[in-house]
C-alpha cells in the first residue's frame, strides 16, 4: 500500500514509534459476488482496504479506495463492524495499530482491475467460493459480517 503523505510527515517527527491510524475495509457486493484484490506487495487476498485521510469521512475513504485500487465506482450502504486490530510492525520498522471500519458497499459501475499498482489483480469472487479464495487474516470474517447486513444508510460525504 502506498504510504499517504500525512503519514510520511508524521514519521519524520516520530520515527518508527507506534502510530494509531484509522483504516477502512470496503466490502463491495455485486449480485452474488464480492470484490477481491490480490495485493502486489505481499500477495494477500483481501477486499479493498485503505487509510482514512485526516478529516475524511470513512464512507468517502472506502469509495475513494475502491475507485483508486480497483477502478470501480461503489456506494457505501452500511457500517457493519468497527474493531481495533493488533499492533503491527512493517518491514521498514514502522509500527502501527489500526482502528478498522468495515463498510458494506454497493457496486455502481466499472470493471475491476488493478488501477493504481497496489494490487496485482482485482476480480469478482462468487460468494459461495469465498471459503476457498485464500483470504488473508480475518478478511473472511469481515466479508461475512458485511454480507449479513442489508439495507441502506445515510453517510456524510
Amino acid at each position: 500500500m502506498a504510504t499517504p503523505d500525512f503519514i510520511l510527515r508524521l514519521r519524520e517527527k516520530i520515527g518508527h514509534d507506534l502510530l494509531w491510524l484509522t483504516g477502512v475495509t470496503a466490502v463491495v457486493v455485486k449480485d452474488d459476488a464480492v470484490l477481491l484484490v490480490e495485493r502486489a506487495d505481499n500477495g494477500r487476498i483481501t477486499p479493498v482496504t485503505g487509510i482514512v485521510d485526516p478529516g475524511e469521512e470513512p464512507a468517502v475513504a472506502a469509495e475513494r479506495e475502491v475507485l483508486e485500487e480497483a477502478g470501480l465506482v461503489a456506494e457505501t450502504e452500511a457500517l457493519v463492524w468497527v474493531h481495533s486490530m493488533a499492533p503491527q510492525e512493517f518491514m521498514n520498522g514502522d509500527k502501527a495499530q489500526f482502528m478498522d471500519i468495515v463498510l458494506r458497499c454497493r457496486y455502481v459501475s466499472g470493471e475491476p482491475h488493478p488501477a493504481d499498482g497496489e494490487n496485482a489483480r482485482a476480480w469478482w469472487c462468487p460468494i459461495d467460493e469465498l471459503d476457498t479464495a485464500g483470504l488473508a487474516g480475518d478478511m473472511l470474517e469481515r466479508i461475512h459480517t458485511a454480507l449479513g447486513h442489508e439495507g441502506t444508510a445515510r453517510f456524510a460525504r
